[in-house]
Order: C-alpha cells, then structure tokens, then sequence
C-alpha cells in the first residue's frame, strides 16, 4: 500500500514541477516579447518627445527615459534568471572575454549617454570557462553602478588582471557604496534567496552564473563607491 503512495506521490510531485516548467516558459515567452516591446515603444516616443518640450519639461521627460530603462532591464533580467532557472543540461565552453566584455561596454554607453566608462588598460583576448550568459553578467553589473548612482555624473571603472590560471575583472563606481553587512545580502546569498529584502533579480543572476562557472564574485569598497571583482577561471586552449 504504501509503494502505491509513493509512486502516486511522485507523479503528483512530476506533474507540478511540469506545470510550473510551463509557468516560467510563458513568463519568460511575455517578458521577452510583450512587455519589453511595449517598453521600447515608450522608450521610442520619449526621444521624440526631447525636441517638443520645454526646459521645465525636460525633468519630467528624463524621468521618464531612466524609468523605462530600468524597466526593460529588469525584463532582461527575468527572462535570462529565467532562462537559467529552466537549463536542465548546463554546460560550460570557452568564452571569449574581451569581446564579451567590450560588446556590453558599448551597449551600456549606448543605454546611459549620461555616464562615463572607461577601461583601464587592455582587455586581454583569452577566453573563460562560462557559457552564452557570461553577457549577462557584465551587463548586470554595469547597469547596476549606474542605476543605484546618486552622483551627478556616473562614473564606471574597469580593468582586467591575470593571475594562477584565473581572471580578474574589477568594476569600480562613484556611488554610495555598499555597506558592510550588505556585501552579501545584496546578492541573495544565504537561506533567503531571491526573498532576501537586499535582493535585485540582477545581482542574483550575476551570483547564480558566477557560481556555476566555478567562479567568484563579491563586492568591496572602491575609491569613491562601491568595486564588484569577478573572478573566472581560464580555459585550457
């Protein structure tokens, strides 16, 4: 009797771990498309807009365009945790770093005109054990220096070091920093997850992927801000 249990048990366990598959497929299917279209059709019509309003408008219209960035960030984000939520059969490869890394820099510029990124020294052509969403990684981090920036101007530094098989790479901001007993609530780490009330689905990615690459990333004090290292191993050629 009791097998009987066990085996109906287990189907009732298969048959809501397939219907909650679903569930995040068809999130992941109307972030990806609906809500990240319509917010690029407002982000569209904003800029527009720059030339048609007055000075004492332009406050309200760069609201606007900041917001909407935002918000189609966070759409990214939710599709690629997503995405990496649903990768039954994770794999690592050899990912090349500096045009991964340079190809989010110019997105990233492209996105938040307001900031100043720049690199210090060369970005090395080596590649890293990680997968397709290492992209995502840098971006996330980026975008997190700017957004949660409350200087005038932003500003994002970035340099790469080589040591004992592993690569560096340093993103450094001019924000306010975070504080000590947040360095790791910030990413979610700990019983809380993605509950946790420090928690951006960005940063949680950024911990999830860097972890499944063998790597390590934490974040410490910078010069003028806050400086998040990643640390990944290099691939054998």
């Amino acid at each position: 009797m009791g097998s009987i249990e066990d085996i109906t048990e287990q189907r009732r366990q298969e048959q809501t771990l397939r219907e909650q598959t679903e569930n995040l497929e068809i999130l992941n299917s109307v972030t990806r498309h609906d809500i990240r279209n319509d917010l690029q059709v407002v982000l569209g019509m904003a800029e527009v807009l720059r030339d048609h309003v007055d000075e004492e408008g332009q406050e309200y219209l760069e609201t606007i365009v900041t917001n909407g960035q935002h918000a189609v960030d966070i759409t990214r984000q939710a599709r690629d945790l997503t995405e990496t939520m649903l990768d039954s059969e994770f794999g690592t490869d050899r990912i090349p770093l500096n045009s991964t890394l340079e190809t989010q820099l110019d997105e990233i510029r492209s996105t938040y005109s307001q900031a100043i990124i720049t690199v210090e020294g060369q970005i090395p052509s080596m590649a890293v054990v990680a997968d397709g969403m290492l992209a995502s990684v840098f971006r996330n981090i980026l975008a997190n220096g700017i957004q949660h920036n409350d200087s005038a101007v932003p500003q994002i530094r970035v340099w790469v070091q080589t040591a004992d098989e592993r690569i560096t790479v340093h993103i450094a901001d001019n924000g306010p920093g975070v504080p000590d007993d947040r360095k790791d609530e910030i990413f979610g780490r700990g019983e809380k997850g993605l509950k946790s009330s420090g928690t951006g689905l960005g940063l949680y990615l950024v911990d999830t992927l860097v972890d499944r690459y063998g790597g390590e990333v934490y974040v410490t004090d910078s010069d003028e801000g806050a400086e998040f290292v990643i640390s990944l191993e290099l691939a054998k050629q």
